[in-house]
């Protein structure tokens, strides 16, 4: 039995599981189409042994990898826990030996490592596919390779020593003329430096190139954008510092007199030209896309002007403010050609979405029309003598940037989604022409649902039920079988005969 008096059990449908899992020939409603041929993958966590104070962040929690593999319209779904060392050193221990978010100074001595932080990593954050490789990331640390179809655990990876940084960012991007991966690290010298180092890997694994620069303070720079010309980050108002940690303070708080800062770093330099550009407070957790346009650079992001994540506090001790968390889909102008440090922010529509938007990756750093994340709308029923009280995200939508359009589709009156992905029906496709794919919770049958709908109609396709609730998601992605070696069996070395 698991104690939880240490911290809040999570109730409900957020209740720890601690299990693996193998499902063959998921049941299905409605008709899954012929031509998706690959693996949702998702990537979450939850707490194997509870955390170490109550005031923790969810950020904690152990890694779990998952995927849904599809094929001819069948479904195999698997989960396993992600090994890391401190996945391994906890259960060896029967206890939870990790103290706060990211704060090593707060570890059981027996882990305490200040000299190699990484080794607290958790990869519960996102998956990755490149080069054929499946990999289970955190910004923590460097990526952790997983078997793309037994999940099993092989290791972190440094790309052969190739990647110096400490930290690998959990939303690297690929450029769709490339074929390049662009990531980096940030706090890329050690806990608390000022340090981005952002990398251009080739589809063969091999560094083509290394560029350092200095943020203007030390601040989560979860996501980037990018451009055929620019690599681009947000700084904004999460801070921290080594008093901080040596306090035992939680790795992030939110400071609400910040600037927001956005760093403009061409792809053909050395970093020596990084260009700051300064704004009002605001947080940028995730982000959309961006696209040169002349001398002007786009960049697309739900935004929100204050702090999203209630778990990590505000610098000056003030309440949560909820509404300043609201995320609305906003377009910054730069002007390259410029020699001021200011930007034009426009509020494109001001619905409150969440703020996991995607596009069609295809369109990835290039001019595009589509946005697809997830909402509440407050116009759909819900039913909470059912579903309790619980969050509710209960709609994906498609937003097009050229009209303003909207298109919607309802999970339920008992669900709540999780982060969408896109999937073109074809290699040659017209933008938005594919499907949306992802997780809901229904909370009424405490069970997952996988849902397919069509991305053009906003109509569902089918829906794919797990005979139980499924971990938490942070992000999920689809990639198909040319993307990753995916097995047509989920039965390991299937030689195709049948056994007598």
């Amino acid at each position: 039995m698991v104690d939880f008096t240490n911290g809040p059990a999570p109730a409900g449908f957020l209740s720890p599981q601690r299990f693996e899992a193998d499902i063959y020939d998921c049941e299905v409603e409605g008709a899954i189409p012929k031509d998706l041929n690959g693996a949702f993958v998702r990537v979450g966590g939850e707490w194997f042994y509870p955390p170490s104070r109550p005031d923790d962040s969810p950020f904690s929690t152990d890694g779990y990898i998952s995927s849904f593999r599809i094929r001819d319209g069948i479904v195999d779904f698997r989960g396993r826990w992600v090994q890391t060392p401190r996945f391994r050193n906890n259960l060896e221990a029967r206890k939870q030996l990790y103290g706060v978010y990211r704060n090593p100074f707060t570890h059981d001595d027996s882990v305490r490592d200040l000299e190699r932080p990484y080794l607290a990593t958790v990869a519960n954050t996102s998956p990755l596919a490149f080069g054929g490789k499946l990999y289970a990331l955190k910004e923590d640390a460097h990526p952790y390779e997983i078997d793309p179809n037994t999940l099993e655990t092989l290791g972190p990876w440094d790309f052969d020593g190739q990647y110096k940084a400490q930290t690998f960012s959990a939303h690297p991007k690929i450029d769709p003329v490339s074929g390049d991966m662009i990531c980096y690290g940030y706090e890329a010298t050690g806990t608390c430096t000022d340090d981005l180092w952002i990398y251009t890997i080739s589809p063969d694994g091999q560094v083509k190139s290394e560029v350092k620069v200095k943020v203007p303070y030390v601040s989560t720079l979860h996501d980037m954008v990018l451009t055929q010309k620019y690599f681009i980050f947000p700084v904004y108002g999460y801070v921290t510092s080594m008093e901080r940690l040596r306090e035992g303070h939680l790795h992030w708080a939110f400071d609400k007199n910040m600037p927001t800062y956005w760093g403009m770093v061409r792809r053909d330099g050395d970093g020596s030209d990084a260009r700051w550009f300064k704004g009002p407070a605001s947080v940028v957790m995730h982000t959309i896309n961006a696209f040169d346009d002349g001398d002007k650079v786009i960049v697309d992001a739900p935004i929100s002007d204050g702090n999203p994540f209630p778990f990590f506090p505000q610098v000056d001790g003030s309440p949560w403010d909820p509404v300043a968390a609201r995320h609305t889909i906003r377009r910054l102008t730069f002007d390259m050609a410029s020699s001021g440090d200011s930007y034009v922010e426009q509020i494109l529509d001001p619905t409150d979405v969440v703020d996991l938007a995607r596009v069609d990756d295809r369109f990835n750093s290039l001019p595009y029309r589509y946005v697809y994340s997830s909402m509440n709308d407050p116009e759909q029923p819900f039913d909470r003598d059912r579903a309790g009280n619980n969050r509710v995200v209960n709609s994906y939508f498609r937003y097009d940037l050229q009209t303003g359009e909207w298109r919607k589709f309802f999970a339920g009156d008992v669900h709540s989604l999780q982060e969408v992905s896109f999937i073109p029906r074809s290699a040659n496709a017209p933008e938005g022409d594919g499907y949306l794919i992802g997780t809901a919770s229904n909370y009424a049958d405490m069970r997952t649902e996988l849902v397919i709908v069509d991305a053009v109609e906003m109509e569902q396709l089918a829906r794919v039920y797990l005979p139980f609730r499924h971990t938490a998601q942070v992000h999920g992605r689809w990639y198909n079988n040319q993307e990753l070696p995916l097995a047509d069996s989920p039965i390991p070395e299937y030689t195709g005969r049948r056994q007598t």
